[in-house]
């Protein structure tokens, strides 16, 4: 579905009295502060949902004048149709229109359920609008853009022995029937087992022996020594991190700086070509020299104080400068593979510990409880390895679906799961961009990362709409997102203005 906005008509909406605002492929809305830039958007998200541009109900009667009625009518384009909506506002009672045609709400909401999603859109049209959404919405709506993987295609990437057993498993029952099965199995033999131990006398004996003698020790100190140097890269780990947050933090205090630099100089031309009137504005009289004198003086004045200020951030990002110069940014990407490397030397002690303490305890049993012993031991170790490869299996599952879901974005980083101590995988939601969450990303980096993830999100479902970035003086640059694009962008003193172009 493809939507573009063709032109919007406000009647006291806000600040706006009387409003007509044509769109093109390119709208771009400049005006200073309170000059009811943002109203624009909110008059789309009013019209159609009642709210604002976030979600939260809305407001749009006048504030600083009185009206009877507020109106609000946006004509549409809808796959090259032409589509006119209306809602206006009058003592409290909100009347709705489609195409001039007065319609019941719940005709005109049906209308707007049917074109697109609430959320969807508002995400679309927003960029902000997601990052306001609980993370099991954010990640449900992401999801089901991306289909699960196949059986067939998690069991190939799996060990062979695993991929067999649960191949033959799915034949008879899914996933989640199987899990249930074996964890039940699990339990019965175990108590089974531990009936069979309790049936020989020398068991415990046999035990206290084995505890004496083990030979695992030397393994053990190995290990140690291997965890050891893990940890000791690790403390490297965490003082470079540390540094990199320094590092980052200075580089986002330089750029807001300079940001106030750039304010401040688009500001300077009206200061300094300010015009010293010599009459009055309202009587049109001349003023005497001693008022024209003071006229000139508070001008110079406010150009002292506005040269100090300025001077002043100049002096702050001199000092940020070489503040950065003084640090250093670490990549920590060889040191991680040393850690890897490292800790995989272990891997094959920690195995030969467990698997050695684990044959040890299953001899002794085999000896003593015979041959009922070892079927028991049998089928116990067999629902182990099909729980293990039910693990195993919604792991690679998950891992599948996340390479899936990264695969859609260029510069963002996706976190659907999150591993639990035990092993098993817990559902999360997190957005990233250049390792940091969203919320802690700066003002820019936001807008960046909700167009990259509105465009994702628009490719995914096949629906284009129209989108707003507001706050666009914060951005230096950005990808020229898919469809309509409206700017709304502050520019000191000036009166709303909207400039159409390609």
């Amino acid at each position: 579905m493809n939507i573009k906005f063709q032109s919007l008509k406000l009647e006291n909406f806000k600040s706006h009295q009387d409003l007509e605002v044509k769109f093109g492929d390119l709208t771009k809305i400049t005006g200073d502060n309170a000059k009811g830039k943002s109203s624009l958007l909110e008059a789309i998200t009013w019209l159609f949902y009642g709210v604002d541009p976030l979600g939260s109900k809305n407001d749009p009667t006048p504030i600083t004048y009185s009206a009877e009625q507020t109106l609000v009518q946006a004509l549409l384009n809808v796959d090259e149709k032409p589509l006119l909506l209306g809602k206006t506002l009058k003592k409290g009672k909100a009347s709705y229109y489609i195409n001039e045609v007065p319609k019941k709400a719940t005709e005109f909401n049906e209308l707007i359920a049917q074109l697109f999603d609430k959320d969807l859109f508002l995400s679309l049209l927003n960029p902000n609008y997601f990052f306001t959404l609980k993370w099991e919405n954010q990640r449900s709506m992401l999801l089901q853009y991306v289909s699960a993987p196949a059986n067939k295609e998690v069991l190939k990437q799996l060990p062979e022995v695993q991929s067999e057993k649960l191949g033959t498993l799915l034949k008879k029952h899914n996933l989640s029937d199987i899990e249930k099965i074996h964890r039940e199995n699990k339990t019965s033999l175990e108590k089974k087992h531990i009936a069979a131990q309790s049936r020989t006398k020398t068991l415990k004996g046999q035990l206290e022996v084995f505890t004496i003698m083990t030979p695992v020790d030397s393994l053990k100190v190995e290990l140690a020594q291997i965890d050891k140097q893990v940890r000791e890269k690790e403390a490297l780990m965490d003082e470079a991190f540390e540094k990199n947050q320094a590092y980052n933090k200075c580089q986002s205090e330089l750029r807001n700086i300079q940001d106030q630099i750039d304010m401040s100089k688009e500001r300077w031309p009206s200061l300094k070509n300010e015009v010293i009137e010599d009459t009055c504005k309202t009587c049109q009289r001349p003023l005497d020299e001693e008022s024209v004198e003071a006229v000139k003086a508070d001008k110079d004045k406010r150009i002292e104080e506005y040269k100090a200020k300025h001077n002043e951030l100049l002096n702050k990002r001199d000092l940020l400068k070489k503040q950065l110069e003084t640090l250093e940014y670490i990549d920590v990407s060889e040191l991680r593979e040393e850690i890897r490397q490292i800790d995989s030397t272990g891997t094959q002690l920690r195995e030969a510990i467990r698997s050695y303490s684990e044959f040890e305890r299953l001899q002794t049993q085999v000896n003593e409880a015979q041959e009922e012993e070892n079927k028991v031991l049998e089928n116990l170790n067999d629902s182990i390895f099909v729980i293990d490869s039910v693990k195993a299996f919604k792991a690679k599952e998950a891992q599948i679906q996340a390479e899936k879901v990264q695969a859609l974005f260029e510069t963002l980083s996706i976190r659907l799961f999150e591993q639990q101590k035990n092993g098993e995988f817990k559902n999360t939601f997190e957005i990233e961009l250049d390792g940091k969450p969203y919320r802690k990303l700066s003002l820019s980096e936001g807008i960046r990362a909700g167009l990259e993830l509105r465009e994702v999100l628009s490719k995914q479902s096949e629906v284009n709409v129209p989108v707003f970035v507001d706050n666009a003086e914060s951005i230096t640059s950005f990808k020229q997102p898919t469809g309509q694009l409206i700017t709304s962008r502050v520019v000191a003193g000036q009166d709303l203005t909207i400039e159409v172009g390609e």
